[in-house]
């Protein structure tokens, strides 16, 4: 044990030299204030009443706005758009509403800044890039159900309607996550918004008739890049509070399921104790661990499944945890417990949701409750034992 943990202690240090501690050396860049945005919601009244507070729980948010109503709700999502469209309980229309308002605003800093004689060419340049992120976030066929624009950047983005969903998918990503990295030109399908559209049409496809929503959730801090932050669950503690709270209150009764990558899957371990019981599985691909030594240690009722492909780099990395650095087991290990399923086609370590794999056939055939198309790590089929027939639309 001791050897491992030396060999996990020299990788970590190695990758922290070559990537140049990235996350030490990142700048925030600027934008709306988080802090003016909650005073001015801490002030406001309406009919002489606070406004909850945004750290209430999701059903008592959702009981305030139903009193509300919707007019009035319309226009408390206009006055306080960074407050409502970030807010769990919140209608997802007001949310989509508020966001948009967010977006406009946000982008027209951007221009500003685009004209600012102050700013390097390379800051010009990531202003150009973060304005015309923006303008495509609002394009009127995407609804986005959270946006911070500070700092990197957060966001979330709905595709189907998740209002009437009886199956929801949400894909958790991981390493060097942020509102530049959202969605991409070139590697569509390793951002977490090309992960989304790639695994809704699957889902289409596996089952047209049903009733199903996917969310990119790329809204928590991810690491940025090998270095400190993604050898640790630092990152991964403040994320996980916000994946629970946002899988306690979606709308409605859909049934949920998570989609881990990477770093996403350590983020996802350390949530799995406090999902809610609506979270029926818990799939993770590229994982560096769980910060868990089995599946049983999760906590969790969702079934966990594991998958990697043969020429995934994060192989290589030591499957332990020593002093707080390390993730845990292999969770592809068969003794960690986890159901194994075929990533066959899957390249490298971000290829699990290209089209045409059978790791996105995977992951499609778990969103809309198709387990006997599932195809196993191994020909015995043994990730299907205990699990009879479809578990509804």
């Amino acid at each position: 044990m001791a050897v491992r943990a030396l060999t996990a202690l020299a990788v970590v240090f190695v990758l922290l030299a070559t990537t140049g501690w990235t996350t030490i050396r990142h700048r925030p860049v600027p934008g709306p204030s988080r802090e003016a945005a909650l005073a001015a919601w801490a002030r406001d009244r309406i009919d002489h009443r606070p406004l909850p507070s945004p750290d209430a729980p999701a059903p008592a948010v959702a009981a305030f706005f139903a009193r509300l109503g919707h007019a009035r709700g319309v226009g408390l999502a206009e006055r306080h758009p960074f407050v409502v469209g970030n807010l769990d309980g919140v209608p997802v229309d007001l949310r989509y509403r508020a966001n948009r308002i967010v977006l406009g605003r946000a982008r027209d800093i951007e221009r500003g800044r685009l004209h600012d004689a102050r700013l390097s060419p390379e800051g010009r340049h990531e202003a150009l890039r973060r304005y015309d992120r923006f303008g495509s976030l609002m394009r009127p066929d995407r609804r986005i159900l959270a946006f911070d624009p500070t700092g990197t950047g957060r966001t979330a983005e709905v595709l189907g309607d998740l209002e009437r969903a009886r199956r929801v998918s949400v894909i958790v990503p991981g390493v060097d996550t942020n509102l530049l990295t959202f969605q991409k030109t070139r590697g569509r399908y390793a951002a977490p918004a090309g992960m989304a559209e790639s695994l809704y049409a699957a889902e289409r496809r596996a089952s047209p008739g049903a009733r199903i929503a996917v969310i990119a959730w790329a809204d928590y801090t991810a690491p940025a890049g090998v270095g400190v932050d993604a050898a640790t669950g630092r990152l991964a503690e403040s994320g996980a509070g916000r994946l629970v709270e946002l899988t306690g209150a979606l709308p409605g009764t859909a049934r949920v399921a998570l989609f881990c990558h990477s770093y996403g899957s350590v983020l996802c371990g350390v949530a799995a104790p406090r999902l809610p019981g609506r979270v029926t599985d818990v799939v993770v691909a590229g994982s560096p661990g769980m910060r868990a030594e089995k599946a049983a240690d999760l906590g969790t009722r969702a079934r966990v499944w594991a998958l990697r492909g043969t020429d995934d780099w994060i192989a290589d990395v030591p499957h332990l945890e020593w002093g707080g650095l390390g993730h845990g087991a292999d969770p592809v290990d068969p003794a960690f417990g986890a159901r194994l399923l075929s990533a066959r086609g899957a390249l490298g370590h971000s290829g699990y949701f290209e089209p045409g794999t059978e790791s996105l056939g995977n992951f499609a055939a778990i969103g809309v409750g198709s387990y006997p198309s599932l195809v196993c790590a191994h020909a015995d089929g043994s990730c299907h034992d205990g699990i009879s027939g479809t578990e509804g639309p």
